[in-house]
């Protein structure tokens, strides 16, 4: 078939928790969750990370996103997708 792949098209950046910000704990925080046909991505869950609050600050901001829905044939369908969020502390 005719697949036309979802696109990001509304990102909200996470916040860097203040106590991993004190701690100088920095790390990626990989997510999965299914891009529904609306572009609202459904089923979030966190498939690593080193820190619970950057995890937490991750899936905040991620469950904001919206896609354009994948499109198969023409029709919008779910697709799995795996995300990273990076958390890196600027000198």
């Amino acid at each position: 078939g005719n697949v036309q792949a979802a696109n990001l098209i509304s990102q909200v950046k996470p916040i860097y928790p203040q106590s991993a910000r004190d701690a100088g704990i920095e790390g990626t925080v990989r997510l999965q969750g299914i891009i529904g046909v609306d572009g609202r991505l459904i089923g979030l869950r966190v498939l690593s990370s080193n820190d619970p609050d950057l995890a937490a600050a991750a899936m905040e901001s991620v469950r904001q996103w919206v896609y354009r829905a994948t499109l198969l044939n023409g029709s919008p369908i779910e697709v799995v997708t795996d995300i990273s969020v990076e958390f890196a502390l600027v000198p």
